[in-house]
């Protein structure tokens, strides 16, 4: 059973609102919003503006603002007002009172994108427990008035009981699925400490929404995650194994985007998802260069690392789309001790990858090891060692029964297998 909330499948006619607040420290971007309404497929026919000292208590906008958007929902023919704020339940219904058609907030809007971008069993369980707990307080504050329901002829019984009926059915679903999800943690714990056993590093790409994440994460893996220009193109985290030179198999994982004041239980329900980034050994946050408001969202995404505990981790920045910036050529920026700690790149024309492999490299801990060993033929079991790590690059046996053994693998891999083979570098003669 889904409890999703039903979309129509075609785009709906919205009046969008976007209030100046005087109490607002870090005001929504407008022109963010309207890709927000676009990327779920609304259709914006009026964007009406305003500002206020102080959001209204019942309808969060003025009299005279309401009247403004009543009057355009009715020259439109709007089906839908998006407001580019967060409503209280209240304030929600209020206003539908008022205007007799649906309002949508903020985190609703970016729920609503997050249910159609979701394509994986875990990303669909993430983004309806993330709906539910968003419904749980428009459920329990709508039926208030029916808590009241003391007596009466008529008035026992019923409201309380489809109350109670409404709230337990979507507690036992939030339960069921918080235990599905915790499953899924588990399993990716595993596969983290399998990873973490064969000792291979993992690089997660982060970044602002619609920056070139999932075409850079093509690129690099030749891989085929779904890209579109579109914000939240991406949910669903994608892993793939790539050699990258000096260091042998990486893990590159692509992550599911940023956006300004990410609703915190968006953050909760992917939080399965998001701590793919936060056990990375290093993390690229891949920014839009060519964005206007580029320093910002570089803020805004910090923001979110710092929620869910990845901040302090390696970072390397890749400054992606500079085909859109003039005279802007594919580099490597160092720190003062020489460290690589920003890529500028484009993934759309395939310039400056071999910079950004490189700096990956550097950055990346541990070294790889190429050495020829000469084997005796009592060395057996560090040969099937050897083979069982997929270290071989190629074997000659000579008359005596000796064996020289071209390897490449971890130095930490190298060490630890000569040591319970019981074995020093020195003991094998190397060519």
């Amino acid at each position: 059973m889904s409890l999703f909330f039903e979309r129509p499948d075609f785009g709906e006619r919205a009046v969008l609102v976007h209030l100046k607040l005087n109490s607002e420290s870090e005001p929504e971007d407008p022109r963010e919003f309207e890709e927000l309404v676009i990327s779920a497929g609304g259709d914006p026919v009026e964007f009406l503006t305003g500002s206020r000292s102080a959001p209204h208590a019942k309808f969060f906008v003025g009299t005279g603002k309401l009247d403004e958007i009543c009057s355009a929902v009715k020259s439109s023919d709007a089906e839908l007002v998006i407001f580019n704020h967060n409503l209280s339940p209240s304030q929600e219904r209020n206003i539908e009172a008022e205007l007799k058609c649906r309002v949508l907030d903020r985190t609703g809007l970016i729920l609503d994108i997050f249910a159609q971008r979701a394509r994986t069993h875990e990303g669909k369980l993430q983004v309806e427990l993330a709906q539910l707990q968003h419904l749980s307080s428009r459920l329990i504050r709508g039926w208030t008035h029916l808590e009241r329901q003391k007596g009466g002829i008529g008035l026992r019984g019923p409201g309380e009981t489809q109350l109670e009926s409404d709230r337990r059915m979507v507690r036992d679903r939030i339960k069921s699925i918080q235990a599905r999800l915790l499953k899924v943690r588990k399993q990716r714990a595993q596969g983290r400490r399998a990873r973490d056993r064969a000792e291979i590093p993992a690089v997660s790409l982060v970044g602002y929404t619609n920056a070139g994440k999932s075409t850079l994460f093509n690129k690099l893996t030749e891989a085929d995650v779904y890209v579109a220009d579109q914000l939240f193109a991406t949910l669903d985290p994608t892993m793939r194994k790539v050699d990258v030179a000096e260091k042998g198999p990486v893990i590159f994982a692509d992550t599911v985007g940023f956006i300004s004041h990410l609703p915190h239980r968006l953050v909760d329900a992917f939080r399965a998802t998001l701590e793919e980034a936060a056990n990375a050994d290093l993390l690229l946050h891949v920014v839009d260069a060519a964005a206007e408001d580029r320093a910002t969202n570089i803020k805004r995404v910090e923001e979110v690392l710092k929620e869910i505990d990845a901040h302090r981790l390696p970072t390397l920045m890749v400054y992606n789309k500079i085909d859109l910036l003039e005279d802007s050529v594919s580099r490597i920026e160092r720190n003062a001790e020489g460290q690589p700690v920003a890529v500028w790149l484009s993934a759309l024309n395939d310039e400056g990858f071999d910079l950004l492999f490189q700096a990956v490299s550097e950055r990346l801990p541990g070294q790889l090891v190429h050495k020829t060993l000469h084997l005796l033929p009592k060395h057996g079991a560090l040969r099937a060692a050897m083979y069982s790590h997929k270290a071989v690059l190629s074997e000659q046996v000579d008359d005596n029964g000796c064996i020289n053994l071209e390897v490449k693998l971890q130095e930490m891999d190298f060490s630890r297998l000569l040591k319970a083979a019981g074995l020093k570098l020195e003991d094998l003669v190397a060519l």
